[in-house]
């Protein structure tokens, strides 16, 4: 009663049952005691850590991944062998021919140098493909199946056609400094090349991406630390398993040996020392700590651009969709509105631009150049704002209904259609205003800011055609960086100086103080003056005109040179006041 079915004999280990598992039988010589062992508990394996993990960053396990680890894990491994070279090899170019102080052609050689070494980076077999991307932590039970973000394909795959577009449009503003000599121009070039550079790295598409494009290259420089230092360390396969970062060391110590004997054969040998100096530059300190900042400041730049080409992150592609659209009649009311009173403006505008002076003068009470100066900055402020207005109602606008895209289409045309009237008016009375006044830096470049503007709004009739503006914010940076190049072809400078002095011909005022502060770029057309103008336009430019180097090298000041050579300025000490 109560008795076991199959009862267990007296001394013997009780039977496996499910909660305790069988033991092992370990094998042992014949005549010793067996031993049972029990298997060690199920491992549970440790969740998948995000790929920022050791770079820097630091997680706990089981948390969610932030948005770094889900679209931009970074590469696996190091760095590789013909990166490393690459970039060191880029660096050290543009060390030794950036100028710092002036533009010269030694920004064009350091801009190639840096294309080919990102060059390297994204061809396909130069480094290690990209981490998956961390999933994020769930909790147990069965989940639907969404699996990881989308990771960029390697390879030449990945570069696009958009990516050469812009590595050709940095390299062309960095030659600007081979050409031209304006210094206001070349900063403009300069930072427009940074952000062309960026997007040659990240190649953002959507206002996000493009955004995010900024924000990329300069975290990828610290992130690209560890990266560095595991492919330093790591054996290359082509050099009998000898660590890059040895080689490294051996060029360095090899360069440090030809400076030092190179020193020293110099000192005993003039001729010697003649062929150094034509060929070496002048070593002292300064030029010292200018290479080692050069080539610190570009080796750690395009080390972050090459992280990124060699797994780039999954930036946004198309824009976020608005959570809720307007009503019809919330839009409707004051696009319609401000449709009506573009109308009645651009009516009285054409009544002035083909009106001319003397209807101005009878209706406004006002001189011509008065009234282009007084409504030129207007009419620039109306430009900029409609396009805010038709980005917004183009994003939260109704577009369900046939009736709601025709409206769209109908209502948000019309309005670019007259905004394209007030930019010809406001460009129209910039150009009376430098007729009056003469031509500036600054009136130039709003005027060309104005031109472009215009050339986006006809940019946004297109996309409203067929309510599609995925393509649009690649393109007005991309018409913003070819406005910059067409205005630098221009030769700025040159421009400003012939337009005063055919005012000069006309009118016989100038301003020969301001003509004196443009740059060589305008030497050829000053040249053009009459004395004491030509002198005291030309005599501050040829004191300020030192001898380059060949890192210096430009095209405008060679000219220059070339034409106060064969006439230079007279020594006059008072210039005649001519008026403006």
């Amino acid at each position: 009663m109560g008795s076991d079915p199959n009862p267990t004999p007296s001394g013997a280990a009780p039977a496996p049952s499910d909660a305790d598992p069988a033991p092992a039988i370990v094998p042992t010589q014949p005549g010793t005691p067996v031993t049972p062992v029990h298997p060690s508990p199920p491992v549970t394996p440790m969740p998948r850590l995000p790929a920022w993990v050791g770079s820097g960053w630091t997680a706990s396990a089981g948390s969610t991944p932030s948005w770094i680890s889900k679209r931009w894990p970074g590469p696996a491994g190091g760095a590789s062998r013909p990166v490393l070279i690459g970039v060191t090899a880029a660096a050290a170019v543009s060390a030794v021919s950036l100028p710092l102080t002036r533009p010269g052609v030694g920004w064009l050689l350091g801009g190639v140098a840096g294309t080919a070494a990102l060059a390297i980076a994204a061809r396909p077999g130069t480094g290690p493909q990209a981490r998956p991307a961390a999933a994020p932590a769930t909790a147990p039970g069965p989940t639907p199946s969404t699996g990881p973000a989308r990771v960029p394909a390697g390879g030449w795959r990945r570069i696009g056609w958009t990516r050469p577009l812009w590595a050709a449009a940095t390299v062309a503003l960095l030659g600007v400094g081979a050409i031209r000599s304006a210094g206001w121009l070349f900063a403009l070039c300069l930072l427009t090349a940074g952000c062309t550079a960026m997007l040659t790295v990240a190649d953002g598409r959507s206002v996000r991406g493009l955004l995010l494009s900024t924000i990329v290259p300069p975290a990828a420089v610290f992130r690209s630390i560890p990266w560095l230092v595991r492919g330093l360390a790591r054996p290359a396969e082509s050099d009998g398993g000898r660590p890059v970062g040895r080689t490294l060391a051996s060029l360095a110590v090899s360069l440090g040996l030809l400076v030092v004997f190179g020193l020293l054969f110099s000192s005993a040998d003039a001729a010697f020392a003649r062929l150094l100096t034509s060929w070496l530059p002048e070593l002292s300190v300064p030029t010292l700590l200018r290479w080692i900042f050069v080539f610190g400041a570009v080796g750690a730049g395009l080390l972050g651009a090459a992280y990124v080409l060699t797994a780039p992150p999954d930036l946004p592609r198309n824009p976020l969709p608005p959570k809720r659209r307007l009503r019809r009649t919330d839009w409707l009311l004051p696009v319609g509105a401000l449709d009506a009173l573009f109308a009645g403006f651009v009516a009285v505008q054409i009544t002035t631009l083909f009106g001319g002076s003397e209807h101005v003068l009878r209706t406004a009470g006002l001189s011509y150049a008065e009234y282009a100066r007084r409504g030129f900055w207007q009419l620039l402020a109306v430009t900029v704002l409609t396009l805010l207005v038709i980005a917004a109602a183009a994003r939260w606008a109704p577009r369900e209904s046939r009736t709601d895209r025709i409206l769209v289409r109908v209502l948000l045309g019309g309005l670019t259609l007259l905004t394209l009237v007030v930019v010809a008016s406001a460009l129209f009375r910039m150009d009376v205003y430098a007729d009056a006044y003469g031509a500036t830096r600054l009136r130039l470049l709003v005027a060309v800011c104005e031109a472009w503007l215009g050339l986006l709004f006809v940019l946004t009739a297109l996309a409203g055609v067929r309510l599609a503006a995925g393509w649009l914010p690649r393109a007005a940076v991309g018409t913003a960086v070819l406005a910059l190049l067409a205005l630098a072809m221009a030769d700025p400078d040159r421009l400003i100086a012939e337009h005063n002095i055919d005012r000069y011909e006309r009118t016989g005022r100038i301003d020969a103080y301001y003509l004196s502060t443009l740059s060589t770029d305008a030497v050829p057309a000053l040249d053009r003056l009459p004395d004491p103008e030509r002198t005291c336009a030309l005599r501050r430019i040829s004191l300020d005109l030192p001898a380059d180097d060949w890192r210096e090298t430009n095209l405008a000041r060679s000219e220059a040179r070339r034409i106060l050579a064969r006439r230079p300025p007279d020594d006059l000490r008072i210039c005649p006041s001519t008026g403006r």
